[in-house]
């Protein structure tokens, strides 16, 4: 009986140790998110290349399609560029209907269950796009399509993430979305030669097998959930947003902050090249250009991962949205020139890659990391409502204003974007100090 019961108690320690520590980190000097990794990390460097991966080609192939195949889309179905860009929109409408419950089935099965249905869905809106030739057929595509994305791309990785890491889940966010950033770079340019071999109905469907290659990556993702331990797992969990009051204030300015920048983002993905070919550049400089989005967007988020969250989330958010004003004002005084455009082309980038970091790590910050999935995704609702907007309003600014009306309308919401991330930082930055 002794020996059984010696060989049951070192069973029992075995399996503790496979799902990982069940210890909270110590916290950073800032509050609320640890500076050091546990010894045995929940997340393993091998899920992380293969969610990058994943977020690369998954972005490449979805949100940016419309930006890399919209004009040959266009052309080749002989609509007006609103009808085709509010495809795009229909997607971002359905991300925020199916939000919540996508939420919510991260936070109960784990993205190793959830975003491989994403990738299946992704790739069969992909085929419907490809055989679409009328409007209700191509609406429906979209609609599949956005379900695909709000279930396999960032908001649905973080979720999983912090599911995994809990409050360790900060880094690995930075990390995947080193891969992420890269996905206009490297698709922009395959979509539009896929497009000039295949014709554009070929390039969607060449999407759709790249997207449905990217299933079984997720596999790779913890079947576990994080713990810490019970004495810990109060102050690990609770973030800075301690009342309820706070807990409002603090989702309001999130919501706003994901909202305005996401429209951002939307608007320009869909409409950069057309904007820069409408500041003075020939259509083949326009799309080099372009593609230094992405090369920025890498930049920011490999200077993120090498300061290895020395910045809290709410000092690194301020710091940014200081930028982002400024590289919009360099595209409205570059006159056409290529170097300038250059110049604003990686900067927006390098605070757009930062700004997505920073819509997966604040939350991580100000609220309870066991309700990540159902939190953010009740609170991103009006981002991606906002969002659905964007191709189609930046499409109506160019067309009447110009790139340089385009251009104004992003210097505006910039500055917005800056006033939300003061007010949150000056808000709770001071309980930060205090360690929580």
């Amino acid at each position: 009986m002794a020996r059984h019961g010696a060989d049951a108690a070192r069973a029992g320690r075995r399996r503790r140790h496979a799902a990982g520590p069940a210890v909270s980190p110590p916290r950073d000097a800032a509050g609320g998110l640890p500076s050091v990794a546990p010894v045995c990390p929940p997340v393993g460097a091998r899920a992380i290349v293969c969610l990058g991966l994943s977020q690369l080609i998954g972005w490449g192939v979805t949100f940016y399609l419309i930006g890399a195949l919209g004009p040959a889309i266009t052309a080749g179905l002989g609509w007006n560029s609103a009808a085709v860009y509010g495809g795009f929109s229909a997607a971002i409408v359905t991300m925020a209907l199916v939000s919540p419950i996508a939420g919510v089935a991260v936070d109960r099965w784990g993205g190793r269950r959830v975003m491989p249905a994403g990738a299946v869905l992704s790739a069969l809106g992909c085929v419907a796009l490809a055989s679409a030739h009328a409007l209700p057929h191509y609406y429906l595509a979209w609609a599949v399509l956005g379900t695909g994305m709000r279930l396999s791309l960032y908001d649905a990785a973080f979720a999983s993430l912090a599911r995994a890491a809990g409050p360790t889940a900060r880094r690995p966010m930075s990390q995947i979305t080193l891969f992420g950033g890269l996905a206009s770079t490297v698709m922009w340019p395959v979509g539009h030669l896929l497009a000039e071999w295949l014709g554009w109905r070929g390039a969607v469907l060449a999407y759709g097998a790249l997207a449905l290659a990217t299933a079984p990556l997720f596999l790779a993702l913890p079947r576990q959930r994080y713990a810490a331990s019970a004495p810990q797992a109060g102050a690990a969990a609770g973030g800075l947003a301690r009342s309820q009051g706070e807990r409002r204030l603090a989702g309001a300015l999130y919501a706003l902050i994901a909202m305005l920048t996401n429209f951002l983002a939307a608007g320009n993905a869909a409409h950069l090249i057309s904007i820069l070919t409408g500041l003075g550049l020939a259509a083949t400089a326009a799309v080099g250009v372009a593609a230094l989005w992405g090369v920025g967007q890498f930049s920011g988020r490999l200077v993120d991962v090498a300061l290895g969250g020395r910045l809290h989330p709410l000092t690194m958010t301020l710091i940014v949205c200081l930028l982002l004003p400024l590289s919009f004002a360099l595209a409205l005084a570059s006159d056409g020139d290529v170097a300038m455009l250059a110049v604003y082309a990686l900067a927006y980038g390098a605070c757009n890659g930062l700004l997505t970091i920073a819509r997966g790590t604040l939350p991580l910050a100000l609220f309870d990391y066991r309700s990540y999935g159902a939190v953010v995704g009740g609170l991103l609702i009006p981002s991606f409502l906002l969002t659905a907007a964007a191709p189609v309003a930046y499409a109506q600014m160019v067309e009447r204003y110009g790139a340089r009306g385009a251009i104004g309308l992003s210097t505006a919401l910039a500055a917005g974007i800056l006033a939300c991330a003061a007010i949150l930082r000056w808000r709770f930055i001071g309980r930060a100090r205090q360690g929580g």
